[in-house]
Parts: structure tokens; sequence; C-alpha cells
């Protein structure tokens, strides 16, 4: 079977009320990706309830301008397939940073280019909040990482045992920095 074309997604900035509305599909990717032993924050078994929870708080922050979420969605039909966050309530020293956060694709829309479409999507949204200067942190040896460097991401270096997998293993942690163009 040949799986659908990247132009059947689209990536979007989600609202703060459509981050609100869409709680409950925004927590089943995440389930998806910590069952599918992704070390993005959380510990195994992750409830719903936690996962939902998690996702009120991050509506929340949009809504304050603290940060921004990007959703890419199935086309047509708009089912939610990945997610990203930028950043943007960082120390006043900063203003010109913000943070990537929480790339998280279900593992049934995984290689069909979802993560480089939220990536780029991401680097839109902060240039268009005036951020130049992007940082991130992955699993060293990870898909990801190898997607952060293929799209121009600046490996800094890894930290040893920075954090666990959901199975509470420690894991080590490579950091990236990327520097948008015209800055």
């Amino acid at each position: 079977m040949t799986p659908p074309a990247a132009e059947a997604i689209a990536v979007r900035r989600l609202a703060a009320h459509e981050a609100a509305e869409r709680v409950a599909e925004l927590a089943a990717i995440l389930l998806d990706c910590v069952e599918g032993g992704a070390s993005v924050g959380f510990m195994a078994p992750l409830s719903r309830e936690k996962a939902e929870a998690f996702w009120r708080r991050v509506a929340d922050g949009v809504a304050a301008g603290e940060r921004a979420l990007l959703a890419a969605e199935e086309q047509p039909g708009g089912a939610l397939i990945g997610t990203a966050q930028l950043l943007l309530a960082l120390p006043e020293n900063q203003p010109h940073r913000a943070d990537v956060a929480k790339v998280l694709v279900r593992r049934s829309a995984r290689r069909r280019g979802v993560g480089a479409g939220l990536l780029r999507a991401v680097e839109a949204v902060a240039r268009a909040e005036g951020r130049t200067l992007l940082v991130l942190d992955t699993v060293t040896g990870s898909a990801a990482e190898r997607l952060y460097a293929r799209l121009g991401w600046i490996r800094v270096g890894v930290v040893p045992g920075y954090a666990l997998w959901p199975d509470g293993r420690p894991c080590d942690t490579t950091f990236f920095y990327k520097t948008l163009p015209g800055s």
C-alpha cells in the first residue's frame, strides 16, 4: 500500500479556543507517543486524565500568549496526527529566542513528512513572532535527531542520562539550535 501524499497533510497554528476544544485529540497523540516508548516528559503508564490535563495547560498557555501550538491535520477530515509547540515566554534578556517542544507525531503517521512539516511551520511562526534563534532537545540516536540534522539544525552536544524513557531507563539527550534566515 502506498502511503498518502504529503499534500494530504495540513499544518497550521491553533488558536486557544481550538486547542481547548481538541484536548481529547491532542491527548490521544501524546498517549500514542508515550505508549510507543517516546521520551517526551511523561512516564508510562500515562493516564488519559494526566494527558488531557497537560493539554488544558497548553491551551491556557496559548491563550496567555506564552506559547504557539501547531497541529498537523490529515486531509480531508482534519484528524490530528501531530503537534509541535513554540515556547515564547522566556526571560526578558532572551526576546529573540524560543524553545521548540513536544514535536509529536502519531506512530501511524510517521515517515510521511509530518515532522518536517511541523518544524517548517514552527520556524515560520517563530519568524512571525520576531524570534531568530530556536533551541530544542531530543533523544540521542532517535529518528527525531536525524530529522533535525537533516533540516539544518546545529548539534550542540549530548548530556548523558539527561532524561528517562517512559519505562524509567535513563536516556541521553542531544541539544540543537537553529538561527533563522535573515537574522
